[in-house]
């Protein structure tokens, strides 16, 4: 059975010969070791087994976000400035919105010898600058989506795997414009304020969504964001306020298009798990082993995995850290508790990867024990 083979019979809910593995961000396409780019880290030559290896054995899934074709200029452009500099070893970017005479600035920093980026100074400080923000026009929806790119990754790929869309949710736009504290503390206390929010968000991508699924049906999609509502950021009603609200109707445009809907949800879920469930969604990610998280796979599978297919269960910590020994019986763990008794499918997948310049020797061998045991099954 062929790699792409294996991962559309997996989210069908049908027969494969053994379960998918998948290295989540790494998977020898998108990275670009002959990039001289400062900030790319994958040019180091201890990366190159790794990204052979998620090439040439694992079960590739690429993700992907649709631009649009003759979309409408964004009203908020014209207010926008954004500067890029680099300054020792950073690259920064500010971006400055004004609105009257407040100016709304937002700073990242990405360090050269780590691939991610750290937003130092967020947009939005308080209820004055979120009424500030409010006031801007809200952009309007227009255009087609452009499928070639999906529709070239996909011929790229071949046989060896699938493109996944990703797309943020509502929630996700809305409380990345705030610094963690200040988000869950404007969530707590003004819940109409911050409905305001996410429902100009949810204006623009929802007919995105529906947009989308109707142009490249059949497709699996990411949803993330739903996390910043999860225990213990916000209790479970406001996960129910904040993400079933709007998400469900993301869910269900995407799966009236015959794609496959996986939320995507870091951290502590035992308690929010009836309400991912009731979205209808068709897929759930990562799954966290405690302590990371709070509920073991075997759990999320009986109760919950004839709905959905679980990717997970193995955290991204264990692989730079854990002596392969270890890491193997996590590995066997996931594998058996992920496929134990009736379910929809299940795909061995870490919750992240490796972020440093300089992959370490011990997260190699890791990975290749996933393949390894995976391909002994």
């Amino acid at each position: 059975m062929n790699r792409r083979k294996r991962l559309l019979n997996t989210l069908r809910g049908e027969p494969v010969d053994r379960p998918p593995v998948c290295f989540y961000e790494i998977n020898g396409y998108d990275e670009h070791p002959d990039d001289n780019d400062p900030v790319n880290i994958y040019s180091h030559p201890s990366w190159k087994a790794l990204l052979d290896l998620a090439r040439e054995k694992t079960d590739r899934i690429v993700m992907r976000s649709v631009p649009f074709k003759g979309d409408s200029p964004n009203p908020i452009d014209v207010l926008t400035h954004i500067e890029t500099f680099d300054h020792g070893d950073s690259r920064i970017s500010v971006k400055t919105i004004r609105i009257g005479q407040r100016i709304l600035t937002e700073r990242t920093r990405r360090d050269l010898d780590i691939n991610t980026v750290w937003t130092v100074e967020h947009l939005l400080k308080g209820i004055d600058d979120l009424e500030a923000y409010l006031s801007l026009p809200v952009p309007e929806f227009s255009g087609v989506p452009d499928v070639s790119v999906i529709n070239q990754v996909e011929a790229d790929l071949g046989d060896t795997g699938i493109v996944m869309i990703d797309t943020p949710d509502p929630l996700c736009q809305a409380a990345a414009l705030f610094n963690l504290a200040d988000f869950t503390i404007l969530a707590l206390t003004q819940p109409a304020l911050f409905h305001r929010l996410l429902e100009r968000f949810a204006s623009i991508l929802l007919p995105q969504t529906k947009a989308i699924a109707h142009a490249l049906p059949g497709h699996l999609w990411r949803i993330y964001g739903p996390e910043y509502a999860s225990p213990p950021y916000l209790p479970p009603r406001l996960f129910r306020e904040y993400v079933v609200r709007y998400d469900t109707t993301m869910v269900e445009a995407i799966q009236h298009d015959q794609g496959v809907a996986r939320i995507h949800c870091h951290g502590k879920i035992k308690h929010i798990l009836d309400e991912i469930a009731s979205m209808g969604c068709s897929a759930l990610d990562p799954i966290e082993p405690p302590p990371q998280g709070d509920v073991e796979l075997a759990y999320v599978r009986e109760r919950y995995g004839q709905q959905m297919v679980l990717f997970g269960n193995l955290e991204a910590s264990d692989i730079e850290i854990l002596p392969t020994q270890q890491f193997s019986q996590k590995i066997q763990r996931a594998l058996h508790e992920g496929t134990a008794g009736k379910g929809r499918g299940f795909v061995l997948m870490p919750s992240a990867c490796p972020y440093g310049r300089q992959l370490p020797t011990l997260a190699l061998r890791n990975y290749e024990k996933m393949i390894e045991l995976v391909e002994n099954l």
